[in-house]
């Protein structure tokens, strides 16, 4: 399972990607927003990410309707190679994504909340599409169930389109992505961080110090 990065903030980006765990990064208006004033404007931010990802970076269209969409989806993809435009799951949305399909620009069609909106969004020749699992959840509905469906459809009909697992709340979810087996999960910051500990690591790393603290001078190095 592929690791995006769920920020559009650099410093987290640069710090999870010196891992060498990061394989691209989704970024929306409201993680944009976070970092006004950081840089001159929208297309310098998305490229700073690209180039330190160099891998793909979600970067999401905000006009409602298909040739507004087109346009900013055109402008996005001369920032980097590594640019995939969201685009919302809607009439309009669906429309452009066909459109953009054509003209070899990758898209990500976001705000996936069941496995007929993925089945819809892959016709219309969607590079990736995101389940917001956590909003589900939030409904009273199992989110998961929705990433099995959306993979079994998949796979029937043999659909390039990339499963991205998104609005992840916690490590679990992560997990639980793994095991259903889809193509990636788009985790927050601290949700990575969580992933990376253990206390019993730390109790592990302890223990193993304090004893060798006993027996150093005999095994030099």
């Amino acid at each position: 399972m592929k690791i995006f990065l769920d920020t559009a903030n650099v410093d987290e980006i640069k710090k999870m990607c010196e891992l060498g765990i990061v394989d691209g990064v989704t970024t929306n208006p409201t993680l944009v927003s976070k970092e006004k004033g950081k840089f001159k404007n929208l297309s310098e931010l998305i490229g700073t990410i690209c180039d330190v990802v160099k891998g793909p970076v979600s970067a999401e269209a905000i006009s409602d309707d298909a040739n507004g969409i087109v346009a900013e989806a055109e402008k996005f993809s001369k920032i980097s190679n590594y640019v995939v435009v969201k685009v919302a799951m809607t009439t309009e949305g669906l429309k452009a994504v066909k459109i953009l399909s054509k003209k070899g620009i990758k898209t990500n069609m976001t705000l996936i909340f069941s496995a007929n909106q993925a089945l819809l969004a892959a016709k219309a020749g969607a590079n990736y599409v995101s389940p917001f699992i956590g909003r589900i959840d939030d409904t009273g509905h199992e989110g998961m169930q929705v990433i099995e469906d959306i993979q079994k459809i998949f796979s029937n009909y043999a659909f390039n389109t990339e499963i991205i697992v998104a609005s992840i709340r916690h490590p679990l979810h992560v997990l639980e992505a793994a095991k259903i087996g889809a193509d990636i999960s788009t985790i927050p910051f601290n949700v990575l961080d969580k992933m990376l500990k253990h206390p019993l690591t730390d109790i592990g790393i302890n223990k193993f110090k304090a004893d060798f603290e006993k027996v150093k001078d005999a095994y030099k190095i």
